[in-house]
């Protein structure tokens, strides 16, 4: 009884005070690198160069990687270089990436097509509705997307899924690359401007 006296006294002289009230800290610090090797990323030179957001220390860092596809079919066809992308979304990190500590949410089947009658100009939809998607997986394709040729400017990209559901637009904020596994933001996406109507022809 001496003993617990004397412990729950000098406790209380050190001003250590405990207390019920959870605190949010952030994310623990990540002891991973989350940075490839610059020069095995130089020695690939086949295909087109683009960048993806991976998942590295519960954050998205992009990481330069080589597409297959041909630089003459990627340019000009938003679908084909979105394609292209998501394709590198859902394959499994390389050796070195995985070292430095990249992973990725997004799984397969997974595809990308057009928009179709009445999207904006700039619509992706998806083959999966982008909220049936885990918010990592989003987080990646959102912000992969974003920073492409494929985005609709202001860091977002418009995205849609196979259903009657109107596109949506979705951002890639800093708050999304921190946190990944939070909620995209998301607002709707402009209606695309009705087509005029044909002059009448001159009698």
């Amino acid at each position: 009884m001496a003993a617990a006296l004397v412990v729950a006294a000098l406790a209380s002289g050190c001003g250590i005070r405990t207390t019920s009230v959870p605190v949010d800290a952030g994310p623990a610090p990540s002891r991973v690198p989350c940075d490839v090797s610059g020069e095995e990323v130089a020695t690939r030179t086949t295909g087109i160069a683009v960048r993806v957001f991976l998942v590295c220390g519960s954050q998205l860092d992009a990481v330069d990687r080589r597409s297959p596809l041909q630089e003459e079919k990627a340019n000009g066809d938003p679908v084909r270089t979105a394609s292209a992308l998501l394709a590198q979304l859902q394959s499994e990190p390389s050796e070195s990436e995985q070292r430095a500590g990249f992973s990725t949410a997004v799984k397969g089947p997974l595809s990308v097509l057009g928009g179709r009658g009445g999207d904006p100009a700039d619509t992706l939809r998806l083959s999966r509705q982008p909220e049936d998607l885990t918010a990592t997986a989003l987080s990646q394709i959102v912000c992969t997307f974003a920073e492409s040729s494929v985005g609709a400017g202001d860091d977002s990209v418009v995205l849609g899924g196979p259903g009657g559901y109107p596109p949506r637009r979705y951002r890639c904020t800093t708050e999304v690359r921190q946190r990944p596994d939070a909620a995209v933001p998301a607002e709707a996406a402009p209606k695309a401007a009705p087509k005029a109507a044909p002059k009448p022809s001159a009698s």
